[in-house]
């Protein structure tokens, strides 16, 4: 029990997770999570939406501050983006660019 809480600890401060990724890396991962619908798995979209695998971290990093910061209309992304803090829309752009 006592080594589960000391990983945890590490895993919060950014400085292991399983298969050696930094917490910053899962980060990115876990939110990405809640583009799949739209975006498609790993930001692959089939449909009408756009593909955002594999596009430059920082076109991501600037379309998502325009969009949250109401420099970019949208139908839904500004209200989304709107909830990122700029380490999490950094977090996400390394997810996407990666992929």
């Amino acid at each position: 029990m006592r080594a589960i809480g000391c990983i945890t600890i590490l895993a919060l401060a950014g400085l292991v997770l399983p298969g050696g990724a930094r917490a910053e890396d899962q980060r990115g991962i876990i939110m990405a999570n809640t583009c799949h619908s739209c975006h498609g798995t790993d930001g692959r979209s089939v449909g009408a939406m756009p593909s955002i695998a594999g596009k430059s971290s920082d076109y991501i990093v600037e379309t998502l501050r325009k969009f949250r910061d109401g420099k970019k209309p949208s139908t839904v992304m500004a209200r989304i983006a709107k909830g990122f803090s700029d380490d999490e829309i950094v977090a996400l752009a390394k997810h996407f660019a990666q992929q």
